[in-house]
């Protein structure tokens, strides 16, 4: 039988659109109360009001996850006005498409600073909490070029290979305390970080949606807590 997720607190990270609002939506639909950061306040907003029409609380925590600090005092504004999470997804990243010799030092930075240290400092802020409680979920977004790496994805690839590592061996080091450890990698979703102002042009029937990301999500979560799926690919059916 199913575990039951409402009443469930969850922490999103990248809430404000694609993905992260999909997930944001349908756990409110399952009862669950809500944490949303992202960079644009505005947005957090919007997608609060919207989950607040299941009867759930939703606190909003605007922040740059490459920024520690920042993110500490996120956390803290979201423990203090909505509980500690048992549920945290890492949904946030960017990417950057370009050849090893296009894309300039900088924007190599700001991926990693973004994808793997922004990962790093939500999580780190949040899992003390799970450890104390020995109980917790922790999803991982990544994505299929953090398995196989494609031309033209190279930063963006680099990156994802390390959060790859980074919660594997995460994975081994909490499962003690009963805390799972998933990680999705998704191939191509419709969202605006993959296709930007082409995003509307793209055919339903055929390119991923967040919305099934985010029923994939929900239906992990309910598996009993001595079972869970460490890593899994996602995959269009045929989007050519």
């Amino acid at each position: 039988m199913a575990q039951q997720i409402s009443n469930k607190i969850a922490y999103i990270t990248g809430a404000g659109r694609g993905i992260g609002k999909a997930t944001a939506l349908a756990l409110a639909e399952e009862g669950v109360h809500l944490g949303l950061m992202a960079r644009t306040e505005s947005s957090l907003h919007e997608v609060a009001e919207e989950a607040a029409k299941y009867g759930v609380k939703a606190v909003t925590a605007p922040v740059d996850i490459s920024d520690i600090q920042a993110v500490n005092k996120a956390v803290a504004t979201l423990e203090a006005d909505l509980g500690k999470a048992d549920i945290l997804i890492n949904n946030a990243g960017i990417g950057l498409n370009g050849s090893f010799l296009e894309l300039e030092p900088e924007e190599w930075k700001r991926t990693f600073e973004v994808n793997v240290y922004g990962t790093y400092h939500v999580t780190r802020a949040v899992l003390p909490h799970m450890v104390d409680k020995n109980k917790g979920d922790v999803i991982m977004i990544s994505s299929s070029n953090g398995l196989k790496a494609t031309a033209g994805s190279t930063s963006y690839s680099a990156s994802k290979f390390a959060v790859q590592g980074m919660t594997e061996a995460l994975m081994q080091e909490v499962r003690r305390h009963n805390i799972r450890v998933f990680t999705m990698n998704p191939s191509l979703v419709a969202t605006e970080l993959v296709f930007g102002d082409e995003l509307e042009e793209k055919n339903e029937d055929k390119f991923m949606q967040p919305e099934d990301l985010a029923e994939f999500i929900i239906s992990q979560l309910k598996l009993e807590q001595r079972i869970f799926i460490k890593q899994s690919l996602q995959w269009a059916t045929n989007p050519f």
